[in-house]
């Protein structure tokens, strides 16, 4: 599989961590996820994310999980990685590891202790030259890093920075830090490194409409991204907003805080994808209103699409 480039585009789920009742990994549900990520027009796979549960896993359980995630891939789209780590050894290290089993690239996400620009430019250059050739993903999501990055220090990195081939944007609002980066870009001052956005997917249209190359995010119903994605690539806006507009109610839903990651596991074990929707603890319970609700909406996004064709 060819290393991740800056022409990157389309959606790239980022993968929830099956794991059985009593908080084991699931392999076989892991396999059967990544089918059912494949099937449904996923161009890329992100693995270890933040909402993959990444910080429950044991260095062990994470090589082992993006070793079973590529043996299931078999090379037919791109992987990317989560390397965030507290310190430089072991983002290096895990990075290595995944990159000779076969990653296309990383992912990494400033610590939460960077406050100026200086002192976050100066972290991913020094994050770029410890990872070497390996290219990676910035990830630019204040919500959960409090981590506030401007577009000047996000194309200052990009300069310096030959290996940052994509952002994985997710501040929020943040439109116009997209509409700031590709104008830049088409200016000349930068290269065009490719931006997936976040968020659940929640500003899909718009983002694209501002110059996004796709989603990096996860979703219940990957096949949602996949197909509004493609009909705007057509020029068919309308059709993207009708198809986002079906799904927005549960996209709204999913995005709860500390409920989001629940949901979104009750739902694709309900569509059979994996056998159990356990978080590993520390975790949370739905509540049976919780799961009326969901069920509630689900049944009307059914019936929204059914009546769009």
């Amino acid at each position: 599989m060819p290393l991740l480039d800056e022409t990157a585009t389309g959606v790239f789920v980022i993968a929830v961590t099956p794991f059985t009742e009593t908080g084991a990994l699931d392999l076989e549900s892991t396999d059967r996820m990544v089918d059912f990520y494949l099937e449904k027009g996923a161009t890329g796979l992100t693995v270890l994310g933040m909402m993959g549960e990444a910080p429950k896993l044991t260095a062990e359980e994470s090589a082992l999980v993006v070793r079973r995630v590529l043996a299931r891939v078999a090379g037919r789209v791109p992987v990317v990685v989560g390397v965030s780590a507290p310190g430089f050894a072991p983002m290096k290290e895990l990075s290595d590891q995944v990159m000779q089993a076969g990653a296309a690239g990383v992912m990494v996400a400033p610590p939460s202790h960077l406050r100026t620009d200086d002192q976050i430019f100066s972290y991913f250059e020094t994050a770029a030259e410890m990872l070497g050739s390996t290219p990676f993903v910035l990830q630019d999501f204040p919500q959960a890093t409090s981590v506030q990055i401007s577009p000047g220090v996000i194309n200052r990195i990009v300069k310096a920075c030959p290996t940052c081939v994509m952002l994985k944007h997710e501040d929020w609002p943040g439109l116009n830090k997209i509409t700031a980066i590709r104008a830049a870009s088409d200016r000349g001052d930068t290269r065009r490194i490719s931006i997936l956005c976040g968020n659940g997917g929640i500003f899909l249209t718009e983002e694209l409409s501002r110059g996004a190359d796709g989603a990096m995010t996860g979703f219940a119903y990957p096949e949602m991204m996949v197909d509004v994605c493609r009909a705007h690539q057509r020029g068919d806006h309308a059709r993207a907003q009708d198809l986002f507009d079906a799904y927005l109610p549960l996209v709204r839903y999913e995005l709860q805080p500390n409920l989001g990651l629940l949901i979104r596991k009750y739902t694709l074990a309900k569509r059979g994808v994996i056998a159990s929707a356990a978080l590993r603890k520390p975790a949370g319970r739905l509540s049976p209103q919780d799961i009326a609700e969901t069920e509630r909406l689900i049944a009307r996004q059914e019936a929204r699409l059914k009546a769009l064709g």
